[in-house]
């Protein structure tokens, strides 16, 4: 049986336009009624999964899902930088910043790296093996982590992947690999 996972980016957020690491922030009310305009029509699944976080759960009740949260999808954890902009940050941390950047392992803001991030992810898709079709509706970083994690990509290709906003990501497991079926596409 061919498991399928299809991964949508959470709608944005005022923490994504300012370049800042995002707090439990919810959508602006904009959003809401741009996802409403979308009139997506979600295929069938045997799982609906959000993260837990507010800006998750929302974007699922707007597209008119009933998700159960999963932990595992949660956003990467990022420590004392959470609620700052990267600018400023880049302004009192540049050595912090420029280590981060480069190096997957790195955590200068105490919380969880890129390396532990995508380790998360790719714990959490073994276990979906088997389980039909899963929808999930999560955060551009914990996709990126997943699409990393599929394609056996270096860790620092993790920089490379671009998921914007309310876009989808779908991934196959054949009994033997995942596979990317499709990256950032729009809903």
């Amino acid at each position: 049986m061919t498991t399928r996972l299809t991964l949508i980016s959470h709608a944005a957020t005022p923490a994504q336009r300012r370049a800042a690491f995002p707090l439990d922030e919810p959508l602006e009310q904009q959003q809401i009624s741009k996802i409403a305009l979308l009139g997506w029509t979600a295929p069938k699944a045997n799982k609906i999964l959000s993260a837990p976080e507010l800006r998750t759960q929302q974007t699922a009740l707007a597209l008119g899902l009933t998700a159960s949260v999963a932990i595992e999808l949660r956003d990467c954890d990022y420590g004392d930088w959470q609620g700052h902009e990267l600018c400023s940050l880049q302004a009192q941390d540049p050595e912090g910043v420029a280590a981060w950047l480069a190096d997957p392992a790195a955590a200068p803001h105490g919380g969880e790296s890129i390396a532990n991030l995508i380790d998360r992810v790719g714990c959490w898709l073994d276990q979906l093996k088997e389980d039909g079709h899963t929808i999930a509706i999560t955060h551009p970083a914990v996709i990126r982590g997943a699409v990393v994690h599929v394609l056996n990509a270096p860790l620092h290709s993790f920089w490379r992947v671009d998921i914007a906003p309310l876009t989808l990501t779908d991934l196959r497991f054949n009994g033997r690999v995942w596979t990317l079926r499709s990256c950032a596409s729009p809903l």
